[in-house]
């Protein structure tokens, strides 16, 4: 759309004419989010309390528009190239469209630099975990938000940096992104009511756990219990005993994609726990996309 017809039509936004409106609307949603600060500069300029509004709601719909063009675009991103720390900035997006990347990334590199400063190769793998539970928990202070469980802003990295509170899928993932910051071998576990983070090595599990167990899992880190680790015959105990079947649906690593389908699972059940039915009806629309 040439910068000509972009200014004639925002010019139309304060057609008392509903059916103009509705054309002009129409036309504005076909493009990119690349024209929200024209019509920013347009709601800056007007006295006129209905066009703000009307401003207002196309601006929202091309904010979510390019977060759900950004979340298909990832999920279909080969497997080896598809990050997970992209897919939950993604889920921020929804929240804080105008939120800066880099923030965020700078403020995960502060607190990989800290750790991998007491990390070095002469360590074991649950040593290496031991410290970073030590400084995730300990030093930074992250723990689940039990007070406020249902509120939506444990779902979003952003706020979970600043409040150090989520809940346990932000937790998890959270918790999986700064251990493969550190080069450790963390995949998400889908635990009954509470994800896990496994540490996967196919070699030493054979060492460990003998050739007999057929899974690659190390051992198990429970993010929202300060990282408490779990063997795999603690694991498939409880399992078994509360009936959950088959034990490698529990116990086996899933896909980043599970991981975030997840907290977008949870991100509209706590739009729904505050009666944000706008928003809820909208992350359901992203769930659809998976």
């Amino acid at each position: 759309m040439t910068n000509r017809k972009l200014d004639a039509l925002i010019d139309l936004l304060d057609d008392p004419d509903l059916t103009v409106f509705e054309l002009v609307q129409q036309e504005l949603l076909k493009e990119t989010d690349s024209i929200i600060p024209a019509l920013e500069e347009k709601w800056e300029s007007s006295f006129d309390g209905y066009c703000q509004e009307r401003i207002e709601n196309i601006i929202q719909n091309l904010q979510f528009k390019e977060t759900a063009r950004l979340l298909e675009q990832w999920l279909v991103t080969d497997s080896d190239e598809r990050d997970l720390l992209t897919g939950f900035l993604i889920i921020d997006r929804f929240q804080y469209p105008d939120l800066n990347p880099l923030n965020i990334q700078l403020k995960l590199e502060n607190i990989r630099k800290k750790i991998w400063l007491e990390l070095n190769n002469s360590l074991t793998l649950l040593e290496k975990i031991t410290i970073l539970n030590h400084f995730i928990f300990n030093i930074n202070e992250f723990s689940i938000n039990f007070k406020n469980i249902h509120s939506p802003q444990n779902c979003f990295l952003n706020q979970m940096l600043d409040t150090k509170k989520g809940n346990s899928v932000s937790m998890s993932i959270f918790y999986t992104i700064i251990a493969r910051m550190l080069d450790l071998p963390a995949y998400f576990i889908d635990f009954p009511k509470n994800p896990l983070v496994a540490i996967v090595d196919a070699r030493l599990a054979k060492k460990v756990h003998g050739n007999d167990v057929k899974s690659d899992v190390l051992f198990y880190i429970n993010p929202s219990n300060k990282g408490s680790i779990t063997s795999i015959k603690e694991i498939e105990y409880h399992l078994r005993t509360n009936n959950y079947l088959p034990l490698h649906h529990y116990t086996e690593p899933k896909s980043d994609i599970y991981f975030i389908k997840l907290l977008v699972e949870y991100l509209e059940l706590s739009y729904h726990s505050v009666n944000f039915t706008d928003k809820k009806e909208r992350v359901h629309q992203l769930l659809r996309l998976f």
